[in-house]
């Protein structure tokens, strides 16, 4: 029997990476963990005890734009009731005196149904992926989300801010390295200025990388430049140098140069964190990605000044931020048991 279950959504690997700067300062042998796909295999490769069982529906993405995102809501309902099933099952087994969840509504729904203690961490607090007549049904879900999230004992938002109710903000939540910017560039082989590209847990940022790409060849910078393509993309190309899936982005993020992602808000706040400058495009239509690109002054037509932003933004002043929130998130939740 595990103390804690911890639900964590495999959808991108933001979630997750989070999930495991928090845990780090957690009890492991009392702690098991809930995800899919890339994220299964961070925890796995971070040695936590894990079950692979959520296969979240995939956004539909066409040249850097989402593609019907009222079906992708249908499809997201039938993977939710999927996950009540699958998180019943565990509760039931496990029979944990607290259940967290990164924004893994299900689970939540199962454990309160059950009176245990309920821990959301989330980004956001109601979507708005649909517009028109579908925004109704999104509006009935929001409503839904809005009850299970009053009932949570805790919850956490990931960014600074006023507390108010049941939520509380512990500021962004970024994992940690013991290794000097310098010895992490003589371990990944930096030996001069250099540009990472990072797509995430999905396929969705291909558009990106191909910009970014693209652009490369133009712009004659005296610069390397590195893809991580993550657990779901393959990307055959002998001119470029593909790390493919890596566990420590945050350490890579802080050995290079700049930094050119998908607005994601964990790689965001490792940025800030590191004082990597960086470039962040959202997936146009996504509205959680869209809203973070706009806090660091980003939009999705930015994806077109690649090539005079790059230049622009690797020779930006390296200011780091210093966040605790992992610590404080831990407290809480250990506080709470």
């Amino acid at each position: 029997m595990n103390e804690i279950v911890f639900f964590s959504s495999p959808i991108g690997l933001g979630h997750v990476t989070r999930d495991i700067a928090i845990a780090q300062y957690l009890d492991k042998n009392s702690t098991k963990f809930i995800s899919g796909e890339g994220g299964s295999k961070l925890f796995s490769e971070y040695g936590f005890d894990i079950e692979d069982l959520y296969h979240p529906p995939p956004f539909a993405i066409n040249q850097g734009k989402l593609q019907n995102p009222l079906n992708w809501l249908f499809k997201y309902y039938s993977y939710y009731k999927k996950c009540k099933t699958i998180s019943s099952n565990i509760i039931e087994k496990e029979r944990p005196n607290l259940i967290v969840s990164d924004e893994d509504f299900a689970s939540l729904t199962i454990g309160q149904g059950k009176k245990l203690k309920t821990i959301l961490i989330t980004d956001i607090l109601e979507t708005r992926f649909v517009s028109g007549i579908g925004s109704l049904i999104e509006k009935k879900m929001n409503r839904s989300m809005k009850e299970i999230i009053q009932k949570c004992d805790l919850v956490i938002l990931p960014e600074n801010g006023p507390n108010e109710g049941n939520i509380t903000r512990v500021g962004p939540i970024v994992r940690s390295t013991i290794q000097t910017r310098d010895e992490l560039r003589k371990k990944f082989l930096f030996n001069k200025k250099t540009i990472v590209v990072s797509i995430g847990g999905t396929n969705a940022g291909k558009f990106l990388i191909d910009a970014v790409i693209d652009v490369f060849e133009k712009i004659k910078l005296d610069v390397e430049l590195v893809i991580i393509s993550g657990p779901s993309l393959k990307i055959y190309n002998d001119k470029i140098r593909n790390l493919g899936f890596v566990n420590n982005l945050h350490e890579i993020i802080y050995a290079a140069d700049l930094i050119i992602s998908l607005a994601g808000k964990s790689t965001i706040d490792e940025s800030k964190h590191y004082g990597t400058p960086g470039i962040f495009i959202p997936i146009k239509g996504h509205f959680e990605q869209e809203e973070n690109a706009k806090k660091v002054g980003f939009s999705f037509n930015d994806l077109f000044r690649l090539e005079s932003l790059i230049p622009e933004k690797i020779n930006e002043k390296r200011i780091q931020a210093n966040f605790d929130g992992a610590q404080k998130a831990a407290n809480l939740i250990k506080k709470l048991l």
